[in-house]
């Protein structure tokens, strides 16, 4: 079952997190601006962030099997029709209207993956486990993410985006055949009866889309994607156009990125659950992401005002661009886990599809802002932002009251 899980996330998050890392391809490909590029990158993110909290609904009611199976396969589907219809041609260049809708599909389809295999994972494991099996789960948002930044820039560069879209819709596929073999749903007893069906710190019958302690925390969730989403979807566009990185080392980049954070997931759900201190995890997470993105921000203002420093600090920079997107990666599981754990086994889809809806709200929000905010002030105000938005997130990872 956790097998599953990762399998199915690492298959959506190849798409959502893998094809921003084909973004200056796509530029090309597409014959867009900036500012159209991230328009349709984050129409992706909204199509994700608008459809977490219905998928989580209704697989709080119908269970996770179905809904997994369906986005599954109803995902692989869609990719392959952009495959056929969407993807640029030699005699045909889909227009800017075509690629936005076709990734706000994507991430309308693909949102269902999230909360129905979170939810699965947490009902087969007990407290005291669970913060590693969702840390486990969630490794498969990098790992995903990794395949797909090594693996679809070099596809779009020698076959083109039809071989992208395919590919993806592959991946899902096969998961989906996974799915429909081996996925079933947990005993009753004992992995059910350890998550309390009310949450473990609400009232009883209290859903968590009325929970203020839910609504905190995703917000701090919400903040803390800022970063990452910046690092994500513009890490390989800042590299290429400021630092003059190649492609391919630009790729290799984000791809260590998302490594890194593989292996601070699986390591950060171990240490919270042998310890107790997922808040305080989180906001460590927070006051780091915090540090390195100003000294990002701050490296990146001196290239430009030294252009003769630029050549011996891009190394640096990428160093710092790879910490930053590792520290403000690392804490999804433990986040999640808290999430599940406060809203109950009953509500659990719910709660998550909430999270995701707020972390996803970043893929459509930031890729708009960048492009702008990158022409307007620079880059460095770019790395400054995300900075601020780490410290506005870490007061609302504030240690929880004992009962």
């Amino acid at each position: 079952m956790l097998a599953l899980g990762v399998a199915a996330n690492a298959s959506f998050a190849a798409a959502f997190s893998g094809i921003p890392t084909t973004a200056v391809l796509m530029r090309a490909g597409y014959r867009i601006s900036d500012g159209e590029l991230g328009f349709c990158l984050g129409m992706m993110g909204l199509g994700i962030a608008a459809s977490e909290v219905p998928w989580g609904l209704v697989t709080d009611r119908w269970g996770d099997r179905r809904v997994l199976l369906t986005g599954l396969m109803a995902t692989a589907l869609w990719l392959a029709l952009m495959a056929v219809f969407v993807a640029p041609l030699p005699g045909h260049i889909p227009g800017n209207a075509a690629l936005a809708l076709g990734l706000l599909g994507l991430g309308l389809l693909g949102g269902s993956v999230n909360g129905s295999s979170g939810r699965a994972v947490m009902a087969w494991f007990r407290e005291g486990e669970r913060g590693l099996a969702m840390s486990i789960r969630q490794t498969a948002v990098p790992a995903g993410g990794g395949i797909g930044a090594l693996m679809l820039p070099l596809l779009a560069q020698s076959f083109g985006f039809t071989a992208v879209y395919g590919a993806l819709a592959v991946f899902c596929g096969v998961t989906a055949a996974f799915a429909w073999h081996w996925m079933h749903e947990p005993p009753a007893e004992p992995a059910r009866a350890t998550l309390p069906a009310s949450g473990a710190h609400g009232k009883a019958g209290a859903g968590p889309l009325r929970s203020a302690q839910v609504w905190r925390l995703v917000s701090g969730m919400g903040l803390m994607c800022v970063p990452q989403v910046a690092v994500l979807t513009f890490a390989t566009v800042f590299l290429h156009d400021f630092s003059h990185v190649g492609i391919a080392a630009a790729g290799m980049a984000v791809a260590a990125v998302q490594a890194g954070a593989a292996v601070m997931r699986v390591w950060s759900g171990r240490w919270t659950d042998r310890h107790g201190n997922r808040r305080a995890y989180m906001r460590a997470c927070s006051l780091l992401t915090l540090l390195v993105f100003a000294t990002l921000a701050g490296l990146t203002w001196l290239c430009a005002a030294a252009p003769d420093w630029h050549a011996l600090l891009t190394p640096v920079l990428m160093a710092c661009l790879v910490l930053g997107g590792i520290c403000t990666s690392a804490w999804h599981g433990v986040a999640f886990t808290e999430l599940a754990t406060i809203a109950g086994a009953s509500r659990a889809g719910t709660a998550l599809g909430l999270g995701n809806t707020f972390a996803f709200s970043g893929f459509f929000l930031v890729p708009l802002a960048i492009p702008a905010m990158a022409a307007g002030y620079g880059w460095a105000a770019v790395w400054l932002a995300a900075s601020v938005s780490a410290l506005l997130a870490l007061p609302l990872f504030a240690r929880q009251a004992r009962a």
